[in-house]
């Protein structure tokens, strides 16, 4: 006698799916990166793709400058706006985007199982847009700002607010929540100490804050969740 499909036990899966929105914003990131690292190498494009990079950054990033134009203009041009929502997928290096889809893969996957797959899309956009608008207010670097960590950041920022919750809530140091946003600014001091500094942590910062002060509108009861932790202080 054959046994319904339902009624057969399945093997659990060795890997929880990833969010649909994680996936895309990986395949988007990895796809810019590939062609970008194909083409500086002599592998596509010919000899006129060595400099693809650097004409991505400099159509694509988001420059300071031109933030300041557009203000004192009164004019936004639309190929102008959209730099607030591409430079996150340009980066200066395949070590900085290969970091950044692993950092994307891992907070993109937990925020996503906690707050939904849009949560995770709006909480990248919401924090690179933010990020880049005050970083060309408060900066005047001529070079452009490019990388998803102002995104990644904004979702630092959810799952600092998620644990925030949650210690605030068994009555333990709320301020540990912070641990994590604390390493990875650390770790970027010591960089630009070594490296020459540079004034994307502002957008790193900015991201980061976006994504802690918007939690409690994405996360599914955020809101109430935090009503009732107040409440109870």
């Amino acid at each position: 006698m054959a046994i319904p499909d339902h009624d057969i036990p399945r093997a659990p899966r060795p890997v929880n799916p990833l969010p649909w929105s994680v996936v895309l914003l990986f395949l988007a990131i990895a796809a810019v990166e590939i062609v970008l690292s194909l083409g500086a190498r002599g592998i596509i494009g010919g000899p006129g793709s060595v400099g693809w990079r650097l004409e991505a950054i400099r159509s694509y990033g988001f420059v300071s400058a031109v933030l300041h134009w557009m203000m004192e203009q009164g004019v936004w041009p639309l190929e102008q706006v959209m730099r607030f929502v591409t430079y996150p997928f340009v980066h200066g290096a395949f070590t900085s985007a290969a970091f950044a889809c692993v950092m994307l893969l891992a907070l993109g996957k937990w925020v996503g199982e906690v707050a939904g797959a849009w949560s995770v899309l709006i909480t990248f956009f919401l924090s690179s847009v933010l990020g880049a608008l005050v970083y060309g207010l408060v900066t005047n670097d001529a070079y452009p700002l490019i990388g998803a960590f102002p995104g990644i950041y904004g979702l630092i920022g959810v799952f600092t607010w998620l644990l925030w919750v949650r210690l605030k809530a068994s009555g333990d140091n709320e301020f540990r929540a912070f641990t994590l946003i604390g390493v990875l600014m650390g770790i970027q001091l010591v960089f630009g100490l070594l490296f020459g500094a540079a004034n994307t942590w502002v957008a790193d910062i900015t991201g980061a804050v976006a994504g802690f002060l918007a939690a409690p509108l994405l996360v599914p009861g955020g809101w109430s969740a935090f009503l009732r932790r107040m409440r109870r202080d």
